[in-house]
């Protein structure tokens, strides 16, 4: 699984950096070397990642595991919300590296994609007659490329908000523990379902859905209680807290949080049974297409709870 892993992170890492760079060529009309910029930069964030975000899952669902907790609740919620902050942090210093460390730096970030490609080429050859291995290559790849072309869609929504709300900063503060909790929301909900149908206790039927309704309730029930803590939160951080704005902005908050949860909550447990279905293991396409789509459907969430709102 992290022989895996490793050639799984090169994959998602060109794929992005081909649809982003693509993009950006099609904005300019033309290709240049940002195209090779963004590649480097992004398959270099990639690889730095493995370092730190593999062995936090490991620990974090070894750790909930001998606690006595239940992995599917405990290790995604807490293993995303570090990773994001982790990721950004890597991806703020490659960039700075790139940009201010002249070619000593650049030849650094190529030389660290060039490991993760080497690597990608050795694991794929070691573990060829891997059952195990070669199955999780086969069913993530639909996987990466549907991650890929999502999250830069959330990409393009999230500058869409930036346009409507360019002066509400108390948006902007607590705008990434928005899309994080719908995503925490969709993990609970889909971990437990494969698990539960993986040990025969829940039909792989839409309708078994009913007899799944206490990790519904209570993810979704936490996600409403967090979110009126982020409204106070920020409201306290932009020192702009009385009540009227706490009414106002947090009515603004549970509306995209009624909208987007249900939507993650539907597409997660879609997911699950449809893999379980067709006999994939629905843990390789579960988490990583709704937690991408939770951003997106944020976003859309948010943008529209902003016009019913004001």
């Amino acid at each position: 699984m992290l022989y895996a892993t490793v050639v799984l992170t090169f994959e998602a890492s060109i794929l992005m950096g081909l649809i982003a760079a693509a993009l950006f060529t099609v904005s300019r009309s033309s290709l240049t070397l940002e195209f090779f910029s963004i590649m480097i930069v992004v398959t270099s964030t990639m690889a730095l990642s493995l370092l730190l975000i593999s062995p936090l899952a490991i620990v974090a669902s070894f750790l909930s595991f001998k606690h006595g907790l239940n992995p599917d609740i405990v290790l995604y919620p807490v293993e995303s919300t570090i990773a994001d902050l982790l990721i950004t942090l890597l991806y703020v210093g490659v960039l700075n590296v790139y940009a201010s460390s002249g070619l000593e730096g650049r030849y650094i970030l190529a030389s660290i994609s060039l490991t993760l490609l080497f690597c990608t080429i050795y694991y794929t050859i070691r573990n060829l007659r891997e059952r195990e291995f070669v199955k999780t290559l086969k069913e993530s790849l639909l996987t990466i490329i549907l991650v890929s072309i999502i999250i830069n869609i959330a990409g393009s929504t999230f500058g869409k908000i930036s346009e409507v709300v360019e002066e509400r900063r108390e948006i902007y503060t607590v705008y990434p523990a928005l899309i994080d909790t719908i995503g925490d929301v969709g993990s609970v909900v889909g971990s437990t379902a494969t698990t539960k149908l993986a040990l025969g206790i829940l039909k792989p039927s839409f309708s078994s859905i009913k007899h799944h309704f206490l990790e519904v309730s209570s993810a979704w029930t936490a996600s409403l209680i967090m979110y009126c803590v982020y409204s106070i939160l920020s409201l306290i951080v932009q020192g702009i807290f009385t009540l009227p704005n706490f009414l106002s902005f947090t009515a603004l908050l549970l509306i995209a949080n009624t909208i987007a949860a249900s939507c993650i909550i539907l597409v997660s447990y879609s997911v699950a049974i449809l893999t379980y279905q067709k006999g994939f293991d629905p843990d390789n396409f579960e988490i990583p297409i709704e937690s991408s789509l939770a951003d997106s459907l944020t976003s859309i969430a948010l943008l529209i709870s902003l016009f019913i709102v004001g």
